[in-house]
């Protein structure tokens, strides 16, 4: 059982940068973002690997990046250009796969205005 713990997240007009953060309690393979905005299903933002290999929605290519400290177990996504779209309760996620969904934190809300 992996234990996430996830910090950032909160209200940011459109065009700006926020910055999420997620601690595991132990190493896994795969480390990532989903989320889920209000009537839709979970979706994955961004995943990253052990060795650092990544996976990015479409929708967020090119604004989001993801990144990995494997020392600290910890991973974090950059999220610049936000926009109203992005607003969605994101959930650190980790697995043994690059999908990194077996273990989820509970989630912290980003609010994007317009």
């Amino acid at each position: 059982q992996v234990q996430l713990v996830e910090s950032g997240g909160g209200l940011v007009q459109a065009g700006g940068s926020l910055r999420l953060s997620c601690a595991a309690s132990g190493s896994i393979f795969g480390m990532g973002w989903y989320r889920q905005a209000p009537g839709k299903q979970r979706e994955l933002v961004a995943t990253i690997t052990i060795s650092r290999s990544t996976v990015y929605a479409d929708s967020v290519k090119g604004r989001f990046t993801i990144t990995r400290d494997n020392a600290r177990k910890t991973v974090a996504l950059q999220m610049n250009r936000l926009i109203p779209d992005d607003t969605a309760v994101y959930y650190c996620g980790a697995g043994p796969t690059y999908a990194a969904s077996r273990y989820w934190g509970r989630g912290t809300q980003v609010t994007v205005s317009s």
